[in-house]
């Protein structure tokens, strides 16, 4: 479920009561479950073959294009301090956190329109072509990455670890926020009740988009509520088994708290909600 989304999310008593049910409760099934498996036969798109030109790891740019036209910024290798002190149970320790290698990590959220153009299919509830996809669970998001790749382009496409998120969503910065709230996220005080375009509220330090809000966002690790008390320091990939995955973020109808960049979530891998969609990350092949 998602781990403590019912305390933090403190809103009007009708809407709180619907979040506690769709988001608290994952096994109650309120929250928006698609029908049929993402990616199954009907309404396939072809998938998209490059013909892209390898890239040179030791001068890379600072942004690129990749398949279906998703936008990628350069993350430069570096260290933080990931958790927060005084924030919740599996946000501690804090630690000082090394990522050796510098990566890829999209823009934006992926939108409706890029998992129409690889999936040929929408799942999500908020319908839109600028909206990020919502609905689709980590196992959908496997699916969709393995088409990117299959597309033979100088990428190799997957989510970021929790320790690349939450590196990426600081930007270098120490606080709860990578600043202001109001001005880089979509959240309950002002998304009114649903995702909304993607890339128009402030970028962070690095340039991405919509980290605060919008839709929460898949990461590749297994959750361990003790993992920051065991986990290595140098580029952590998380535990090596697990019963959930990570999900980090805020969301349009998650509060303040609950968009700090130290959050972290817990879910399903096969559960689909409409406030959880996905973002891209990309490492030199």
């Amino acid at each position: 479920m998602l781990k403590g989304l019912a305390a933090r999310n403190r809103q009007p008593a009708l809407v709180g009561w619907c979040i506690l049910l769709a988001c608290g409760l994952v096994s109650s099934g309120c929250d928006r479950d698609a029908a049929n498996p993402v990616g199954g036969a009907a309404g396939v798109a072809p998938r998209p073959k490059s013909v892209a030109q390898p890239l040179d790891p030791a001068n890379l740019p600072k942004a690129m294009a990749g398949v279906a036209g998703i936008e990628l910024i350069l993350i430069p290798a570096g260290e933080f301090t990931m958790g927060e002190a005084g924030g919740e149970p599996d946000e501690q320790p804090t630690r000082r956190v090394v990522i050796s290698q510098p990566f890829y990590l999209g823009k934006y959220e992926v939108t409706q329109a890029q998992w129409k153009q690889i999936m040929g299919n929408n799942p999500s509830k908020f319908v839109g072509d600028d909206l990020p996809v919502d609905s689709v669970s980590w196992k959908d998001a496997q699916a969709f990455i393995q088409r990117l790749n299959d597309a033979g382009d100088p990428f190799f496409y997957r989510l970021p670890t929790e320790a690349e998120w939450e590196y990426a969503c600081r930007a270098g910065t120490t606080g709860k926020y990578a600043g202001d709230l109001n001005a880089s996220a979509w959240y309950f005080d002002n998304a009114g009740g649903k995702t909304q375009p993607v890339g128009k509220k402030a970028p962070n330090a690095f340039g991405l988009h919509d980290m605060h809000g919008n839709a929460r966002e898949w990461c590749q690790d297994w959750y361990d509520d003790l993992y920051y008390k065991k986990s290595v320091s140098d580029d952590p990939t998380g535990p090596t088994n697990g019963m959930w995955r990570v999900v980090r973020g805020g969301s349009y109808f998650a509060n303040a708290a609950a968009c700090r960049s130290a959050v972290r979530y817990k879910l399903d891998p096969e559960l689909r909600l409409d406030s959880v969609g996905i973002r891209i990350a990309a490492s030199v092949r």
